[in-house]
C-alpha cells in the first residue's frame, strides 16, 4: 500500500508540474506584463482581487490629477478596480462635488476631453468634448435676488460614462456618497476658498449648517458633513441620473431653488442635456493638439495661446494677451471660433473678472485620457444650498460671466495614441495654463517642469513615448502652489 501511495503522489506531482509549465509556456507569448499577471491569477489561481475591487490591477494603473486630494484618492482606486480613464473622472468629479463644492457641485458644471485609443470605440481613436456647462433657466422670475444655474455636472459625467465607461455607473457615486453622508476632513483647498467669502456665504442658514461650527468657518481637517447632500447622491445611485431631471428629485429642486431665490422649473431640467462637440485641432510637430471647444471659450484662448507658445516658448505675455483678446472678441459675437482664432490686430482685452473653476486629468494603463474643467460660476456658486437636497446652486450665467473653462489634450492621429493633457484654472489665467502646460510638458518630456504663469493653476499629465506603448515614460502633476495630488501607478 505504501508503494502503491508514493507512485499515485508522485503521478500527481508530475501532473502539476506538466500544468504549471504548459501555463508558463502560454505566459511566454503574452504581450505585456499586465496581462500576464492576469493570466497567471486565473491559470495558477491566486486569489487576488477580482474586478471592481481595488487591486484588481497589478503594476501600471495609469494616473489622476485634481485640486483636492480625496477627489484623487478616489479616481486612483476606480483604476486599481479595473476602470477606465472615464470611469475614474465620474469618481473624481461627483468626489469633488463633496469635498471641493466651492467650485464643483451637482448644481454646477463643466466640460470635458475624452481619447479613446481603441479605433473601433466612440469617435474612432480621436478627441471627443462633452458639454455639460451651466445653462440659465428659461425664465428669470420675480423673486430670483440670486439666480440660479440649471444643474448640469450629473448628467454630463453621465454622458461621459455612457461613451467611455466600463464600470456600472452607481458603484461609481458610492465613495462620494459615503464621505457626504458619513463626513469626510476639510482640505486645505476647501479651506482656502471658505476663508475668500466667509461672510456672504455663512449669512444662509443652510450654508451656515454645513460649511461652520457655531459659526466658525470650518478649519483643516475638521470634518465636512453633508447628510442631505449624501441622500440626494443615494437617490442618484438607487433611481438613476434621470430622477435628477425628470423624476421625484426633479420636482424637488424645483420647490427648493424658488426658496433659494433663484427658481429652476422642471421644464428646465428636462432639456438640461449636455451635448457631443468635435474639439478645436491644432497641430505641433507630428501630434495633434485638441482644446475645448465653444461655450467652453478656454478652449479657444487656450488654443490662441498655444499659438503664441509654439512659435516662442518665452513669450508669456505675448500668450495671455492673445488669449483674452480672443476669448472677449468671441463673446462679443458675430464670429466663428475658427475665424477669431485668424483674427489679427484685435482689441486689447479689457478688465474682466471671470468666476472660479478647478479641473482634473485621468490616465488608464491603455491610453484612454479624460480631462476636465469644471465650475460654479462663482466661488461656491450663488452661496445657498438647495433645501433638503444639500448642494449649493451654481450661479446663473445670465448674472455672471462665464468662466474660462479651459483643457486641451495631445495625441498622435498615426499611431492611435496619447502624449499629454492639461486642465487649467485660475481665472483669467486658465486658458494660458493649459497652454504652457502642454508646451513645458512636450518640449521637457516631464508634466510640470516648471509651474505655469500666475495666476494660471494645471493638472498635467504626460507620457513622452506614447500611451500605449512605454508605461514607465508615463507621470503626472498637480500645480505646486496648491493643494491637490496626483497619485499613480508605474
Amino acid at each position: 500500500m505504501r508503494c502503491v501511495h508514493q507512485t499515485r503522489l508522485r503521478q500527481a506531482t508530475a501532473r502539476r508540474g506538466l500544468r504549471l509549465r504548459a501555463a508558463l509556456a502560454v505566459l511566454a507569448f503574452l504581450p505585456s506584463c499586465s496581462t500576464v499577471t492576469k493570466v497567471t491569477d486565473s491559470v495558477l489561481g491566486s486569489g487576488g482581487p477580482a474586478a471592481g475591487q481595488p487591486g484588481y490591477v497589478a503594476g501600471f494603473l495609469g494616473g489622476v490629477t485634481a485640486d483636492e486630494p480625496r477627489a484623487v484618492l478616489a479616481g486612483r482606486e476606480v483604476l486599481s478596480s479595473g476602470g477606465s480613464a472615464a470611469d475614474a473622472a465620474v469618481a473624481v468629479g461627483l468626489t469633488l462635488a463633496v469635498t471641493l463644492p466651492s467650485r464643483a457641485g451637482l448644481g454646477g458644471g463643466g466640460a470635458c476631453l475624452a481619447l479613446s485609443t481603441n479605433v473601433k470605440g466612440p469617435a474612432g481613436g480621436v478627441p471627443e468634448a462633452i458639454m455639460f456647462t451651466p445653462l440659465a433657466p428659461a425664465q428669470r422670475g420675480s423673486n430670483a435676488d440670486r439666480p440660479a444655474a440649471v444643474p448640469m455636472l450629473a448628467r454630463g459625467l453621465y454622458l461621459l460614462h455612457a461613451r467611455y465607461g466600463v464600470q456600472p455607473f452607481e458603484s461609481l457615486v458610492s465613495s462620494a456618497e459615503q464621505m457626504a453622508r458619513f463626513g469626510t476632513p476639510v482640505s486645505r483647498a476647501l479651506v482656502k476658498d471658505l476663508a475668500l467669502v466667509a461672510g456672504p456665504l455663512l449669512a444662509d442658514p443652510g450654508s451656515r449648517a454645513v460649511f461652520s461650527e457655531n459659526g466658525v468657518p470650518l478649519q483643516e481637517g475638521q470634518i465636512l458633513r453633508q447628510p442631505d447632500l449624501g441622500a440626494t447622491l443615494a437617490q442618484i445611485r438607487v433611481a438613476g441620473v434621470g430622477d435628477l431631471y425628470q423624476g421625484g428629485l426633479a420636482r424637488r429642486i424645483e420647490t427648493a431653488s424658488a426658496l433659494a431665490g433663484g427658481p429652476i422649473a422642471q421644464s428646465d431640467l428636462r432639456g438640461a442635456l449636455p451635448k457631443l462637440a468635435a474639439p478645436l485641432v491644432a497641430s505641433y510637430r507630428v501630434d495633434k493638439v485638441a482644446f475645448l471647444p465653444p461655450p467652453a471659450d478656454g478652449g479657444l484662448a487656450a488654443d490662441a495661446a498655444f499659438a503664441v507658445l509654439a512659435a516662442n516658448p518665452n513669450d508669456l505675455g505675448a500668450a495671455l494677451a492673445r488669449s483674452l483678446a480672443v476669448a472677449e472678441r468671441y463673446r462679443a459675437g458675430g464670429i466663428t471660433p475658427e475665424a477669431v482664432l485668424a483674427a489679427r490686430d484685435l482689441p486689447p482685452p479689457d478688465s474682466t473678472v471671470f468666476p472660479a473653476s478647478t479641473s482634473f486629468a485621468t490616465l488608464d494603463r491603455n491610453g484612454n485620457a479624460v480631462v476636465c474643467a469644471l465650475t460654479m460660476d462663482n466661488l461656491f456658486g450663488t452661496g445657498r444650498i438647495l433645501p433638503g437636497l444639500g448642494f449649493l446652486a451654481a450661479a446663473s450665467p445670465d448674472s455672471v460671466p462665464p468662466p474660462l473653462l479651459a483643457a486641451g489634450l495631445v495625441w498622435n492621429a498615426n499611431i492611435v495614441a496619447f502624449r499629454a493633457e492639461a486642465g487649467g484654472s485660475g481665472q483669467s489665467g486658465a486658458a494660458l495654463a493649459v497652454a504652457a502646460g502642454l508646451i513645458n510638458a512636450l518640449r521637457s518630456n516631464q508634466p510640470m517642469p516648471v509651474p505655469v504663469p500666475e495666476p494660471g493653476r494645471a493638472n498635467v499629465i504626460a507620457c513622452s513615448r506614447y500611451l500605449p506603448g512605454e508605461t514607465t515614460e508615463c507621470n503626472w502633476a498637480n500645480d505646486p502652489r496648491e493643494y491637490g495630488l496626483a497619485l499613480g501607478a508605474n
